[in-house]
């Protein structure tokens, strides 16, 4: 799994060891195809799955891109729609293409081999009503064997609390994707305990406008004394694993 550098936003590349490839965001534009070049072989053009979390920007901006250069087996999405420009060149580039759109619900198993699989936690409603889009994000968890991986979009901590209603005992996870780029709006004190991960990693941009990671969300990770991880300080991370024993690397 490579947390892809593509500056202020959320790109994530996975790939199975049977070689089944799927990407989570795209970041906000032109980043995400040297990044994704970064990861995978210069003559591989095609990507099984990939997943938007929300419509915005950040997290979407780059994926038009992704589909113009690569064949694209299924694209999910959750499902909340936008008026923006971006979302819709997305939406054109997906009818344009062979891909599979499908609007990702809770209890949906992403199988990328026999032991690698992604379980949607959220949404599990109707989110094309939703007025705040982040509130929308998929919210999934990666699994191979022993080790996984939470992936929450930019999840605030309302939707933090409702999955932890339904699946606290089971949101125990490997490395923990912060919610929303470590702002404050995401990963409750709860939350982090429920999830207790390894290894936290912050996708954010280098001295972006928005102040992220907060502060807050910096000293709540000493307190549990997690590792912290961040895309601005290491450029891509990635971690590898057989299933039973965990390691990451960084670009710089």
């Amino acid at each position: 799994m490579a947390f892809l550098d593509v500056g202020q936003g959320d790109a994530i590349y996975i790939e199975a060891p049977n070689g089944n490839q799927m990407l989570i965001d795209g970041g906000s534009g032109g980043q995400i195809l040297p990044a994704l070049g970064g990861v995978m072989p210069i003559y591989d053009r095609s990507i099984d799955a990939i997943l938007a979390t929300h419509p915005d920007k950040d997290h979407i901006g780059g994926l038009p891109l992704v589909l113009e250069r690569y064949k694209v087996g299924k694209v999910f999405i959750s499902g909340a729609s936008s008026n923006t420009a971006v979302y819709k060149t997305l939406e054109e580039k997906i009818k344009g293409s062979e891909a599979e759109e499908i609007i990702a619900r809770r209890g949906m198993r992403l199988r990328l081999s026999r032991d690698v699989y992604f379980d949607v936690l959220f949404p599990d409603v109707d989110t094309s009503l939703f007025k705040e889009t982040n509130d929308a994000s998929i919210v999934g968890r990666l699994v191979y064997k022993n080790e996984s991986f939470l992936l929450t979009g930019d999840s605030p901590i309302k939707i933090e609390k409702y999955v932890a209603s339904i699946d606290g005992k089971n949101l125990k996870s490997s490395v923990l994707k912060l919610g929303h780029h470590g702002s404050r709006t995401s990963t409750s004190e709860e939350y982090l305990g429920f999830v207790s991960p390894e290894y936290a990693v912050i996708s954010a941009g280098c001295k972006n406008s928005y102040g992220h990671p907060h502060k807050e969300i910096l000293a709540l990770l000493e307190k549990f004394k997690i590792p912290r991880l961040s895309t601005c300080d290491s450029g891509t991370i990635i971690f590898t694993t057989d299933g039973e024993q965990l390691a990451h690397e960084t670009a710089k």
